[in-house]
């Protein structure tokens, strides 16, 4: 059984920085791409960030040069920190794998709740 744990939300002042963590079990990590998503209130779902399972990294306009995604493989854990935090940024964050050895099937995380105020 798949499973996808994140942590490290919670209310960050404007400025400050957070680090995100998806922990994975039940699959192959090294075949695996992490993706990072949010989801803004009363907005759609955008994606964040991705890193894939040879390291290669993709971000979303909004954030770059601010967030860094990584990946630990001997943790099967996906990070994303998150520097020079806005308002904007304010979001639920979701984590997403897509595991390539088994037909680039994708499992979701539950999410973690971003809030950016002062």
């Amino acid at each position: 059984q798949v499973q996808l744990v994140e942590s490290g939300g919670g209310l960050v002042q404007p400025g400050g920085s957070l680090r995100l963590s998806c922990t994975a079990s039940g699959l192959r990590f090294s075949d695996t791409s992490m993706v990072w998503y949010r989801q803004p209130p009363g907005r759609q779902r955008e994606l964040v960030a991705l890193i894939t399972n040879l390291g290669s990294t993709v971000y979303g306009d909004s954030v770059k040069g601010r967030f860094i995604i990584s990946r630990d493989d001997a943790k099967n854990t996906a990070y994303l920190q998150m520097n020079s935090l806005e308002p904007k940024d304010t979001a639920v964050y979701y984590c997403k794998a897509v595991v390539h050895s088994d037909g680039h099937r994708e499992y979701w995380g539950q999410g973690t709740q971003v809030t950016v105020s002062s």
